[in-house]
Parts: C-alpha cells; structure tokens; sequence
C-alpha cells in the first residue's frame, strides 16, 4: 500500500515559519533580559566590602587588619604639623611626588584634585601627599604648588620633612615604593605613582595607579564603600 506525503498548503506553511520565527525571537529577548538582570545582580553584588592590604605584595586578606600606619610628623604648605592625629576618624587618600617632576607627578597632582572636587563636601575625608625631595621642597614651594592646584588646605596637606622618616613611611608605611621593596636599597630615590587609600582605623584598604582615570574611578568607588562601614 502507498502512502502519500502530507502536502501542506503553501499560505499555511507561510503561516508556521512566521510563527517560528517569532518564538525564537522572544527566546532571544528572554534569555537577553535574563542575562542582562543577572549581570546587574552581580554587578550590585560584587563588592560590599574591602580587604586589608598587611604587606608590600599587596595580598588582599579579608577581616584580618594587621598593619596599621606608623606615627608620622611632618609639616604642611601652611607651615603646620600634620601627623596621624590631623587623620583620626578620617578616610584618606596619600601619596607621593615632588614640585619639580615633570612626568608623572602633574597627571598624580590633577587626579587628586578631581578627588578633592568630588569630596569637597566631605569632612571625613582628606587628601595627604607627601615629598620625596624634601632637601629642594621648600615649605614656600610647597606653598605656590598649592596654589597652582587650588588645593584646600583644610582637606589637601602637602608635607615635608626628614628625608629618612619620609621614606621609611613611604617603603614600611604604605609599601608604596616598588624598587625597594625588590632591592631593598634605602639609597635610591622614591618615584611611585601609586594612590593609597586608609581608613578611619589606619589600616590601608585599597592600592591604585594614581595616573590612571579608570583606576581613579575605582577608587572613589571604593571610598564610598569605606564611607558605609560602621
């Protein structure tokens, strides 16, 4: 016995390629908002809390504060003294250059000044920078270099002081610099463009390149997450 094919009629089988077409469009559209909702999910979840950096590697470790900042006094542009008091309760964000660095040190400069703008409403948090020329950084060229950057003086200090203590918070303080941490040769000089952010504690939270936009984001992102712990 023969058995024939089906024929469909041609408007029908139009009629089913439409149908098919349009449910794969909607699995599409369903399975991009889904993945698009989990991605925002994730995102809003990704970090609600800081680690704690104890050592010059960097190593994130989480509700393990080890390190804190050593006692420091040095003096500002406004011939004050700044130490760790000037920091109590305060978030801030430190650094290191010097007036007369033509390369890194000006985007360094720029960079903490758009942080200035962005927390200038902000009391608890502060802004330090440190020399690492202090036989040629001058408590008056500290000044006009205040000037030229509109730093305010009541959230920006711009320190100087001795040499040795200078670096040795630099390197054992805020493991900021890079060739003596390998070398560990106290003799050659500090050039680091690291941003490094503290907490009301002491305890550094965060390490970041200083000259770049991206990694500045991060960091302010990262100061609003400190500005939510208790």
């Amino acid at each position: 016995m023969k058995l024939n094919n089906p024929v469909i009629p041609a408007k029908e089988g139009s009629n089913i390629l439409v149908k098919m077409k349009f449910i794969f469009i909607v699995l599409i559209a369903i399975s991009f908002f889904s993945c698009k909702s989990k991605s925002k999910e994730s995102a809003s979840a990704e970090i609600t809390k800081l680690p704690y950096f104890n050592s010059a590697e960097f190593t994130p470790e989480w509700n393990t504060p080890r390190h804190k900042i050593p006692e420091f006094s040095f003096i500002n542009q406004n011939e004050e003294e700044v130490n760790n008091s000037t920091f109590k309760g305060k978030i801030y964000i430190a650094d290191f250059f010097f007036t007369s660095c033509p390369g890194i040190c000006p985007k360094l400069t720029k960079n903490m000044q758009a942080i200035q703008e962005a927390y200038k409403k902000k009391h608890d948090i502060m802004l330090l920078s440190h020399t690492v020329m202090p036989w040629r950084d001058s408590i008056p060229l500290l000044k006009k270099y205040a000037e030229k950057y509109h730093v305010n003086s009541e959230k920006w200090h711009l320190v100087t002081g001795d040499k040795d203590e200078l670096y040795d918070i630099a390197r054992k303080g805020y493991f900021a610099d890079e060739d003596f941490t390998k070398t560990q040769d106290e003799s050659n000089f500090i050039h680091t463009e690291n941003f490094i952010l503290v907490d009301k504690q002491g305890y550094i939270r965060g390490v970041y390149n200083g000259t770049l936009p991206v990694d500045v984001e991060r960091l302010k992102r990262h100061v609003e997450i400190l500005m939510k712990e208790v």
